[in-house]
């Protein structure tokens, strides 16, 4: 019996979450109100409040409980195996498409904007980006080094470069200048001139013309081994 209450109020807890996510994006922080939220949820204000005390506290579990979802979507991201190059680029592509997602942008536009009056909300997701993000790169750039594929002295450094590179085109403008503006690069050609760059920085000193980079188009580090 204790189980079925349980599932029931996950459900109800999760249907709250849902719909409260879709408020706070459509009117923001400010203007949602808890009992357009509990109508959505089909639930009475009561009860919403039963679950969340306040609307600064059901904003902040709303935005950790998509920082899951964008976790998802990173994990699913894989280095793979191969050239130096070739296993970045796997990352910067996806990371490419994650910031290029429109309910990704969304989101990150609605902390950005409420980031002074809920400041933990988006400490909270800038941590977990952090780590759930960058934290698998500099890893990866870590054991690139150790195998002799690149010379990186401080990976940390080296991802929030990497991650630079590709974050300004697609989040900058997006925060800017809306989701309607026309990129002058496609999601592939951001990702490719992140990593040509990157590897012309940390690639190995030795040139090898055999080993390439193979995009969409294709493309080669010219003076330096990626791997």
């Amino acid at each position: 019996m204790t189980d079925g209450l349980d599932e029931d109020f996950d459900d109800k807890r999760r249907l709250i979450l849902d719909r409260a996510r879709d408020c706070f994006l459509r009117d923001g922080f400010g203007k949602a109100a808890m009992g357009t939220i509990a109508r959505s949820a089909q639930i009475s204000t009561a009860t919403l409040y039963l679950h969340f005390p306040s609307k600064a506290e059901l904003f902040h579990h709303t935005i950790l409980d998509t920082s899951e979802h964008f976790v998802g979507m990173m994990r699913a991201v894989r280095f793979g195996s191969g050239a130096a190059g070739e296993r970045i680029l796997n990352f910067a592509r996806g990371y490419a498409q994650f910031l290029a997602d429109p309910f990704v942008r969304a989101v990150l536009r609605l902390i950005a904007a409420e980031r002074d009056r809920i400041p933990q909300a988006a400490a909270d997701i800038y941590e977990r980006g952090r780590r759930e993000v960058g934290g698998p790169l500099i890893a990866a750039l870590r054991t690139l080094a150790s195998e002799g594929r690149l010379i990186v002295e401080d990976p940390a450094t080296a991802a929030g470069q990497l991650m630079g590179m590709i974050e300004h085109p697609l989040f900058m403008s997006a925060m800017m200048l809306g989701d309607s503006h026309r990129l002058e690069r496609n999601l592939d050609q951001i990702a490719e001139d992140a990593v040509r760059t990157f590897v012309a920085r940390y690639g190995t000193a030795e040139p090898v013309p055999s080993e390439r980079i193979t995009g969409k188009d294709g493309f080669a580090a010219s003076h330096r081994t990626i791997g």
